[in-house]
């Protein structure tokens, strides 16, 4: 199962923009990230890199067989123990509008005391910092996370969001690339959540 909560609608949901923060640099929106037009999507995948539960097979089945592919031989010749907690890794988009996946596995939550708040800090940071190396002449201007680790694996929504708020954050303060950084909710009570959860640090 991937650790992220449900973020990937159905065939039939439109993606629409609730809020803008950061001048506009970070967007929060509902939808299906299988279906945004950006240059790549974050996946909340599990150590194993080859697809599960929730936004995690959403992402395998919408990418097909060349994403599952391109896992497997990272996995054989990088990765051979899986992807660390906290890490990420790049793959092509198969046939997502997307041009690249990101793959970062987020922690399990153990009740906060286990290092979660860092190790979910890291999967933020170690996927802007990819998504700013990715693409050459042609970089990546807009990337698209899910809420990281608040699903199957039990990081509490408030925590994780005011972790993702203060993650991007300081990574866009410190570039300018990404230029747009979209967090993607399945539902506006998600959505609404996370604004709530970060409504004093906006």
């Amino acid at each position: 199962m991937s650790g992220t909560g449900g973020m990937a609608g159905g065939s039939d949901s439109p993606v629409s923009v609730v809020r803008s923060l950061l001048d506009g640099r970070l967007e929060v929106r509902t939808g299906d990230i299988t279906k945004l037009d950006v240059d790549a999507i974050v996946n909340a995948a599990n150590s194993s890199l080859l697809g599960g539960g929730g936004v995690d097979g959403a992402i395998h089945r919408a990418a097909g067989p060349e994403l599952l592919a391109e896992c497997r031989r990272l996995r054989a010749a990088e990765l051979p123990d899986g992807l660390p907690a906290g890490q990420a890794v790049a793959t092509g988009g198969g046939r997502l509008p997307a041009r690249y996946v990101i793959h970062t596995v987020g922690p399990v939550w153990h009740g906060g005391g286990s290092g979660e708040p860092g190790l979910l800090a890291s999967c933020y940071r170690t996927s802007l910092e990819l998504a700013a190396s990715l693409g050459g002449d042609d970089p990546v201007r807009t990337v698209a996370f899910p809420a990281i680790s608040t699903g199957v694996f039990g990081y509490p929504k408030d925590a994780a969001g005011r972790v993702a708020l203060e993650s991007i954050r300081a990574f866009l303060t410190g570039s300018d690339r990404p230029r747009q950084v979209i967090l993607i909710f399945f539902s506006g009570d998600d959505a609404r959540g996370f604004l709530d959860a970060i409504r004093d640090d906006r």
